[in-house]
């Protein structure tokens, strides 16, 4: 089941006086944490739907493999119109959609795989029976949400289109909850984030004699599935055409098979998917990164679990 992640970062920050997606909270910025919560949890694709300075913010998450979409009425609309955005590029890419707002940067790696786990129309993550986000929406609903009136905000029109089929998931993370509207907020969630606990961050790679495919490299794969193209994986990666043949040639060689059925049409033409070996290598390749960041976490937690 694929599941993909709407994050919406278009709002003009008025009243924290910068531009909150690229405030930092430790060494990240806060629209680098929330894509990272989402990669490391195996989300993808993922879609930045981008407004007041979208240039910016579109060269600074650059490399990171996420969509930018842009809103170009950001100035006279609200978050629901950006979220509708970001809906209808993905609607027919995954089976289902996390959303949330940038602002909204702590919640952990943990909250979003035990959201994965619930079988509901929304999934909604709950810390002391308050809501927060991200928020889980089947695929089925967003053809539903796409088309209804923004009146009441987003989370009155979620409720109303998706009926009784909701399911809360309790989480023992206070992130679900702590957004960043004004410096006050952000001052906390500063402390919040220095108060964290340690956490493990695992990173697979495969291995001959030498390096046969790491996450750089299965970003890559999984872009020129989901572009079609090498040259609309490049610019979603932000990364030279050579570079990429290069990456792409280099792990041919040292796995003796090769991963890109290439049609003619030259860098500006044609098209490209992955072969049936490189669509089996990505996919197995993605289920162990996922059975060994499970074993992790749980390794974690008995090694670490009393431990700040």
């Amino acid at each position: 089941m694929r599941t993909g992640a709407v994050i919406v970062a278009a709002g003009m920050s008025s009243r924290m006086g910068d531009f909150k997606p690229m405030m930092k909270i430790g060494a990240i910025s806060m629209v680098q944490r929330v894509i990272a919560n989402y990669q490391q949890a195996g989300v993808f694709p993922i879609v930045l739907v981008t407004g007041y300075r979208g240039d910016e913010l579109k060269k600074h998450v650059a490399r990171t493999g996420v969509i930018c979409v842009y809103n170009d009425a950001y100035a006279a609309t609200e978050m629901l119109d950006s979220a509708k955005l970001g809906f209808s590029y993905i609607a027919d890419k995954c089976d289902r959609t996390f959303f949330s707002p940038v602002d909204v940067p702590l919640f952990t790696v943990n909250t979003v795989a035990k959201l994965m786990r619930a079988d509901a129309a929304v999934v909604k993550p709950a810390h002391q029976g308050r809501h927060g986000h991200p928020i889980l929406l089947s695929a089925r609903v967003l053809p539903q949400l796409i088309s209804a009136e923004a009146e009441g905000g987003l989370r009155r029109v979620i409720d109303a289109v998706c009926g009784g089929d909701i399911a809360t998931v309790e989480v023992d993370d206070e992130g679900i909850l702590l957004d960043a509207d004004t410096p006050e907020d952000f001052s906390r969630l500063v402390e919040r984030h220095n108060r964290q606990l340690l956490r493990p961050a695992v990173e697979i790679s495969l291995m001959r004699e030498n390096k046969l495919l790491d996450k750089n490299g299965a970003l890559l794969l999984q872009m020129v599935a989901y572009t079609g193209t090498v040259k609309g994986a490049c610019e979603k990666l932000q990364i030279s055409y050579s570079k990429a043949w290069g990456m792409l040639d280099e792990m041919e060689k040292n796995l003796g098979f090769p991963l890109v059925e290439r049609r003619a049409g030259g860098e500006y033409g044609g098209s490209s998917q992955l072969t049936a070996e490189g669509r089996a290598l990505l996919e197995r390749y993605e289920a162990f990164v996922e059975k060994v960041r499970q074993y992790a976490d749980a390794c974690f937690g008995e090694c670490f679990g009393n431990f700040v």
